[in-house]
């Protein structure tokens, strides 16, 4: 059976997330440990962590993925923020082996200055990272649209990470079809769905990629524009999205929709055309 989730809300406990997650028919299912605004985090109580592994047992919840906070910036030139940025990142992975996930995704960060150098400094600073601790949690890398000061927009640039940082804990790769279309992967068609299949296979292998981030784009095919949009209703469409997820390579990889959330109806409307989109 695919996996197939959505991003739930902690709201009220981290157990909550994972009833709502059961409510929408999800086996699957991404969360923020903590509120992503703020660098002050507090900690998960042996009880909280307690009630969250037994429920997540019984409902059989499994990759569960926790979205790193948007606040880190492993990438940035200014030394506090990079700073803050690791130790949060290391926050990160100690709650996740708390509660027990599988996976910490990531967005590495961006910068103003040269590309290059920036990606070295994320390097430097997951190497930091790696250091701290030894985790039985992964770091999975999130790919990203393009938008102005984006280094990780090309399956290239997430290989430098996977192949420079020391360790094991960098597990793999997430690949969000609404960043791959806005950073110039054409995924409506199968030329393009071969050739970010060909990079990753090159680069990082397939079998490093852990999750698809499934999102129908507002922006245009290499527009750099980071606007998710509901299934089939963006430009990449339910036919390209469809084929997309059906790809032999990718059928088996659990798909996490971060679509948009504006009314009650959303997500069992997305999860709906999504599991009308998988072939039997």
């Amino acid at each position: 059976m695919r996996r197939i989730g959505v991003h739930t809300s902690i709201a009220g406990g981290l157990y909550h997330s994972l009833e709502r997650a059961q409510a929408l028919g999800c086996n699957t299912m991404q969360i923020f440990s903590h509120n992503p605004r703020g660098w002050a985090v507090k900690k998960i109580t042996d009880k909280e962590a307690l009630m969250f592994q037994s429920l997540r047992s019984h409902l059989n919840i499994s990759p569960v993925y926790i979205h790193a906070s948007y606040l880190i910036n492993l990438a940035s030139r200014n030394k506090d923020l990079q700073i803050k940025s690791i130790n949060l990142l290391v926050t990160e992975m100690l709650r996740a082996d708390v509660i027990g996930a599988e996976y910490v995704i990531l967005h590495p960060g961006s910068a103003s200055d040269d590309e290059h150098v920036s990606r070295k400094r994320t390097i430097v600073a997951l190497n930091e990272v790696s250091l701290r601790d030894r985790w039985k949690t992964g770091l999975i890398i999130e790919n990203t649209a393009g938008e102005k000061g984006d280094i990780f927009y090309r399956i290239i640039h997430l290989s430098e990470i996977i192949n420079a940082v020391k360790g094991s804990f960098i597990k793999g790769i997430c690949i969000d079809t609404c960043h791959a279309f806005a950073a110039g992967y054409d995924t409506r068609r199968d030329k393009g769905i071969k050739q970010i299949t060909e990079e990753i296979k090159c680069h990082i292998g397939l079998d490093k990629l852990k999750v698809i981030h499934l999102n129908d784009s507002k922006g245009d095919l290499g527009s750099g524009i980071d606007r998710h949009e509901h299934i089939g209703l963006g430009k990449i469409g339910t036919k390209g999205l469809k084929k997309f997820i059906n790809h032999p390579p990718f059928r088996d990889i659990p798909l996490i929709l971060e679509t948009p959330k504006k009314q009650e109806s959303d997500d069992p409307e997305n999860l709906k055309r999504v599991r009308d989109m998988i072939l039997k």
